[in-house]
């Protein structure tokens, strides 16, 4: 069981930094063995934007420090509290996890693959990189395949995503929730088509938006809850 939050601001001014640090301490009790979170800004320009990392073994309150949270900037974000269930549980598997194709994504998971090793061969036998024992990581790739594949044919973006949750969904076996930052797009969540793992989203009347494992880290940064993301859903 692993805790995964995701936060969009409207004004690309803000700073969601504070926020997922107080979110995924709401969400501590479902991860103790690692924190990590990413940040971006919507308001740079394309070539210009980079994704912020802060990961590492602990807990919330251990892994952030006031010069992380200082170098942490952005109006946009997701985060991820960790009890290990795959892979070894070092610091290299702690999440997000990031892959710079297509776009630059950077992926937040709960939930276990029951035929990782098999995807993990197909991933392989395509030349794709796997750089740690983590599930996360496969699904990772698949989506970013896929993705790539869609954007190829010149789909627009909302397709192109949509489409790639599609695949991803029939590739993958077994309970997950994800949320996912990709650049210069926003947040994307999604959950497995049996809705095993927990997902719920809200809003603020300021066009804030928040997705997370529980409603409980919606309540505490003043969120309304909206409802569930339903099974087999992407929400962007």
């Amino acid at each position: 069981m692993c805790g995964v939050i995701g936060v969009l601001l409207a004004d690309g001014e803000a700073q969601c930094c504070g926020e997922l640090v107080d979110g995924l301490t709401t969400l501590q009790h479902r991860g103790q063995d690692a924190a990590g979170m990413v940040t971006a800004c919507t308001k740079s320009e394309w070539e210009s934007v980079k994704f912020r990392c802060v990961k590492e073994v602990g807990l919330v309150r251990d892994v952030f420090t006031a010069s992380d949270v200082e170098t942490l900037v952005g109006n946009v974000g997701i985060g991820h509290v960790r009890y290990p269930t795959t892979g070894s549980g070092t610091r290299h598997e702690c999440q997000p996890l990031y892959v710079n194709y297509p776009c630059g994504l950077s992926l937040a998971h709960n939930g276990n693959l029951t035929n990782a090793e098999a995807l993990r061969r197909e991933l392989i036998a395509t030349h794709r990189h796997l750089n740690t024992d983590s599930d996360s990581e496969v699904l990772l790739n698949v989506f970013a395949e896929s993705f790539g594949d869609r954007l190829s044919t010149k789909e627009s973006m909302e397709d192109a995503v949509s489409a790639a949750v599609g695949e991803t969904l029939r590739r993958c076996s077994g309970g997950y929730a994800v949320v996912m930052l990709i650049h210069n797009v926003g947040v994307l969540a999604f959950r497995d088509p049996w809705g095993i793992r927990p997902l719920v989203f809200g809003t603020r009347p300021c066009d804030d938006y928040c997705v997370a494992s529980e409603s409980v880290a919606l309540d505490t940064l003043g969120y309304s809850l909206d409802r569930d993301v339903e099974p087999g859903e992407c929400v962007l």
